[in-house]
């Protein structure tokens, strides 16, 4: 029998790309170092309230909900309203802009900075983002917007478009991108919580024949010019016909150190960080349930608004600082956040935790730099899945996107694998040389 494909964590992409693969009739294992799968989309209920890891959303126009569906993992949830919420500038609370007539109307800009803005909301899905790949947002916004507070709101629409907080570096056409498909799309806040879609994907892993393992750290992947196999932590050695990697670009480089592809994908990446305060309500003081920051990128949000995240009554809001490499923002700051539109949120906290620097994703699409994978340079039969991984899309979409690409190739690779295999094998009945080989490449990896 031709050996498993190998998938290293357990995340959303690896176990979508688990799934894709199993139901393709290939023997699939999969090892999670973590005591559950499902990595930072984890959910935790606290007497009703479903607290996810920091503010999650899905895009309801990308990639991932297509592979979602196409896996059956039941998607259940609604969308935000686009009318009501604030805009914050300098401590002030506007009205947000989320169509024209609230453009027109709201107190934040003045006339010439509403045209400006304007225009770019009319035209912003027919830009050509292909010449912008390579272009920082910042030289793109600046060079496009004449005001100041029109900048400002566009930095703040392209924040929680990406969630990331790097416009010096990151790429003007990979961040309209991403708005643009916000828009169009809008975005789903899920019932249940983000752990409603690792429960949907592990039902289906398992349905489809996945081997999951927890508790299973792998310690390092065994290969030459291919993928041989991986070693876990415990010494046992698990031989493979193709490994794939859904784990961050630095768990991916320390466990095969010699591949210089990974060690430059790990040097490069950049992971977008976000302080977080998720609180769980016993009823909202104020009506308000959206308020993002103009000139401070912060971000307030009660998801249980539309999603069934809490009990009658009770509210789950989720609040964030977007983080630039290297800032820090305390649970003061955010709490200030949540009370200019809850004001005296205070006196009906049932939980509450502070998340003060938190991965959102393990990198972001930079100005002038290749999307890394999915396959590894000079080693055939390696793969990388993950947010990191993918140009389509940000975040869970990149992820999921990258899983349905990966499962593609690593399939062919080990269906043209087993076929060498069989011819390898009706050789060695006719002369058996090969034992020979077989037993040294099996020296050659222990050496490794």
């Amino acid at each position: 029998m031709n050996a498993p494909i190998v998938i290293v964590g357990g995340g959303l992409g690896g176990l979508a790309c688990a799934t894709l693969l199993a139901r393709q009739g290939h023997q699939v294992h999969l090892f999670e170092r973590a005591s559950h799968v499902g990595g930072r989309a984890v959910t935790q209920v606290r007497e009703g309230f479903h607290l996810n890891l920091g503010p999650h959303a899905l895009y309801a126009g990308g990639r991932g909900i297509g592979v979602l569906r196409a896996l059956g993992v039941p998607i259940k949830g609604r969308a935000p309203l686009g009318s009501g919420g604030v805009a914050v500038r300098g401590g002030t609370l506007h009205g947000l802009p989320s169509g024209f007539v609230s453009l027109l109307t709201t107190s934040l800009f003045t006339l010439a900075e509403k045209l400006e803005a304007a225009r770019f909301l009319a035209n912003a899905q027919s830009i050509d983002v292909a010449p912008l790949r390579d272009t920082p947002l910042r030289t793109w916004v600046e060079s496009r917007f004449a005001h100041r507070r029109a900048r400002d709101f566009m930095y703040s629409i392209f924040r929680v478009a990406s969630y990331c907080n790097e416009p010096d570096r990151q790429s003007a056409g990979a961040a309209i991108s991403q708005f643009t498909r916000a828009a169009k799309g809008g975005v789903l806040y899920l019932d249940g919580g983000w752990q409603s879609l690792v429960g949907g994907l592990a039902e289906a892993a398992g349905r489809a024949g996945v081997v999951i393992r927890t508790h299973a750290s792998v310690a390092s992947v065994l290969h030459d010019a291919q993928a041989r196999g991986v070693v876990l932590e415990s010494g046992e050695q698990v031989d493979a016909s193709a490994v794939i990697l859904a784990v961050s670009p630095r768990f991916a480089s320390a466990i095969a150190p010699r591949i210089s592809a990974l060690r430059a994908w790990a040097d490069a990446a950049v992971p977008v960080r976000a302080a977080c305060l998720d609180v769980a309500l016993e009823t909202l003081p104020s009506q308000t349930t959206f308020a993002l920051g103009i000139d401070v990128p912060s971000y307030v949000s009660v998801h249980s608004a539309v999603a069934s995240l809490a009990p009658r009554c009770g509210a789950m809001v989720h609040v964030a600082r977007y983080l630039a490499e290297g800032e820090t923002a305390t649970a003061a700051e955010l709490a200030s956040d949540l009370e200019r539109i809850q004001p005296g949120y205070r006196r009906f906290v049932r939980h509450e935790r502070f998340l003060p620097n938190l991965m959102v994703a393990n990198d972001f699409a930079e100005a002038g730099r290749a999307t890394p994978g999915p396959e590894v340079p000079g080693v055939r039969g390696l793969y990388v899945v993950g947010d990191w991984a993918s140009s389509e899309g940000m975040l869970a979409d990149a992820s999921l996107a990258s899983a349905k690409r990966v499962s593609e190739l690593a399939s062919r690779h080990a269906l043209a694998g087993h076929a060498t295999d069989e011819t390898r094998t009706q050789s060695e009945n006719i002369d058996g040389t090969h034992d020979g080989a077989r037993r040294g490449f099996a020296h050659e990896a222990a050496r490794a």
